[in-house]
């Protein structure tokens, strides 16, 4: 999954980043209303950080823009203020759940993984003949054993599982499985999909992740 990080205090922006990298997503972190706005027009999120409090602009007034044009975007708003009618101000505006600063790793993580599976009718567990991803438990098996993925091969994974039988281009691959710093000349989209092949297919006669000749890949029961 991929995540967008909107926080100008920098340490606090780097400290999340952290935090969502370790969860296993992709992030791109920005500073100000602007380079908000810019980044989520280009790029599809599954979650957005929001800091209330910005140098150009103000966070319910994002909030409220993103809402308008991806209302299935989840939004988790981080404030220092905490008085009762700023947190109703924010959840009115659109945002999906609120948090005060200063907060720590554990309760934010929480706040992540849970926004994640409440989005948009996205079910827990995804299914792929006899493979299953349980997104609650963060774990996959084949026929009844349990992979051992990276964080990065679970990210790649689960895009897969979410888009069951649609190909997908390398570009849709990286874009959403890594941040907007991947260099496109790179091949480590094709590096990571061999080694999850090894790992979900090598061992079974029928193969799931195929590739389309000039194109990508695509996670397929056929």
């Amino acid at each position: 999954m991929r995540i967008l990080v909107v926080e100008d205090e920098i340490k606090i922006s780097q400290f999340v980043a952290q935090i969502v990298r370790g969860l296993g997503h992709a992030v791109d972190s920005v500073q100000t209303g602007d380079e908000a706005r810019s980044y989520f027009d280009q790029y599809d999120y599954d979650l957005v950080v929001l800091d209330v409090m910005l140098p150009d602009d103000n966070g319910i007034k994002i909030c409220k823009h993103f809402k308008t044009l991806k209302a299935q975007t989840p939004i988790l708003m981080l404030t220092t203020l905490s008085q009762i009618q700023d947190k109703v101000r924010g959840l009115d505006s659109g945002a999906d759940d609120y948090m005060t600063k200063p907060f720590d790793v554990e309760e934010i993580s929480a706040r992540i993984r849970a926004l994640l599976r409440r989005s948009a009718d996205k079910p827990l567990v995804y299914k792929c003949k006899d493979l299953e991803l349980d997104i609650v438990k963060h774990n996959a098996t084949r026929g009844g054993i349990t992979i051992k993925l990276t964080n990065k091969e679970y990210s790649l994974l689960e895009y897969f599982m979410r888009n069951l039988g649609r190909p997908l281009t390398r570009a849709q691959i990286a874009q959403h499985v890594w941040d907007h710093h991947f260099d496109p000349e790179s091949n480590v989209v094709d590096v990571y999909v061999k080694q999850l092949r090894k790992k979900i297919d090598s061992e079974h006669e029928l193969k799931l992740i195929k590739t389309i000749v000039g194109m990508g890949y695509v996670l397929s029961e056929e």
